[in-house]
C-alpha cells in the first residue's frame, strides 16, 4: 500500500463490531498501525452507545451477533439521521449472494468476508473514505 493511502487513514475514527474476540483484535492491530482510531464493540446494543460517545468515520458490523445481529445494528445506524452518512461495512464468514443483498437492504455499503487480509480490510476503507 502506498504512503499516501495509508496517509489518508491517519486519524480515522473506527468502529469494528463483532461478538468475536479474535476478529476485534485483528482488526484493532491492522487499523491502529496505519494511524486508526480504533473502537470496538461486542454487539450491535455495546456499538449503539458507542456510535454516540465517539461518532466513527466508518463502521464495521459483524452479521452473525447475539442479541442485535449485523443486519438490525446496520439499519438503526441508517435511519439515524446524525449517522445515516456513516459507511457501514458487513463482515461475515459466510461468502453468500443472498448475504451480500440484504446488507445492500439494510444500507451497508461493502460487504467483507472474514477471515479478511489486512489488504482487504484497508481497501475497503480506502473505498468509503475516497
Amino acid at each position: 500500500m502506498s504512503s499516501n493511502a495509508s496517509r489518508s487513514l491517519n486519524g480515522l475514527k473506527i468502529l469494528v463490531i463483532d461478538d468475536s474476540k479474535t476478529i476485534r483484535r485483528t482488526a484493532e492491530t491492522l487499523l491502529s498501525k496505519e494511524g486508526c482510531q480504533v473502537f470496538t464493540a461486542i454487539d450491535g446494543f455495546d456499538a449503539l452507545s458507542k456510535i454516540a460517545d465517539h461518532q466513527p468515520d466508518l463502521i464495521f458490523v459483524d452479521i452473525m451477533m447475539p442479541r442485535l445481529d449485523g443486519y438490525e445494528t446496520c439499519s438503526l445506524i441508517k435511519h439515524n439521521k446524525t449517522f445515516r452518512e456513516t459507511p457501514v461495512i458487513m463482515l461475515s464468514s459466510k461468502d453468500g449472494l443472498f448475504d451480500r443483498a440484504r446488507g445492500r437492504i439494510v444500507g451497508s455499503e461493502q460487504y467483507l468476508t472474514k477471515p479478511f487480509t489486512k489488504d482487504e480490510l484497508l481497501g475497503a476503507i480506502s473505498n468509503q473514505i475516497n
